[in-house]
């Protein structure tokens, strides 16, 4: 006997309707693409995380290196008692080594000797500088309270330098680096400057 088309129909349909059921039956429990798809859903997130960690971790580096620049400037001047400028060269130029394999170029240094008056006045006595301006002698600076005495002076060594990440994920323009150490002379009440 053959089936006429709508109980061929029906048959046809009611079969179609047991594989479906069948096919979604083991696709709710076949689990072989799981991690295939949540990686895919992941990925980029850990990716994104992956860049933004490598930048602050490269920004940290940076800053540690531009606060090791200061203090050497700074150390290197209070260690002596009369500086000339072929030394403040010198020190500029090795503290520039400090920033490798970082390009310095862009390192912005200053060093001045700060002396207190009886009178309680702060002022620049001398300064040097590399890529930016020296302070003025006989100038007003602000030092933090408590560094210096009347009849006293400090080593102020200034430190900028212009961070522009490799990668630019995040860190897409420069970010402005700067350090201020302040050391007290070691061979003499006040450092001679240039």
């Amino acid at each position: 006997m053959n089936r006429s088309g709508p109980d061929m129909a029906m048959g046809l349909s009611i079969k179609l309707a047991a594989q479906a059921k069948r096919f979604w039956a083991r696709l709710g429990t076949d689990r072989r693409g799981v991690s295939a798809v949540e990686f895919a859903l992941i990925a980029p997130v850990m990716i994104v995380i992956l860049f933004g960690v490598i930048e602050i971790s490269m920004l940290m580096t940076v800053d540690r290196k531009v606060t090791r620049a200061t203090s050497a400037i700074a150390d290197l001047v209070a260690q002596d008692d009369i500086i000339t400028a072929d030394e403040m060269i010198d020190i500029f130029t090795a503290t520039s080594t400090i920033m490798q394999p970082y390009d310095a170029n862009g390192m912005q240094m200053r060093v001045s000797s700060v002396v207190m008056a009886n009178d309680g006045s702060v002022a620049v006595d001398w300064s040097e500088a590399q890529s930016m301006s020296a302070r003025a002698p006989g100038s007003a600076v602000s030092v933090p309270a408590g560094i210096l005495q009347p009849n006293s002076s400090i080593v102020m060594a200034e430190v900028r330098y212009n961070y522009s990440s490799n990668l630019g994920t995040f860190l897409s323009t420069p970010i402005l680096l700067k350090e201020t150490f302040y050391l007290r002379p070691r061979r003499a009440l006040k450092v001679t400057g240039p």
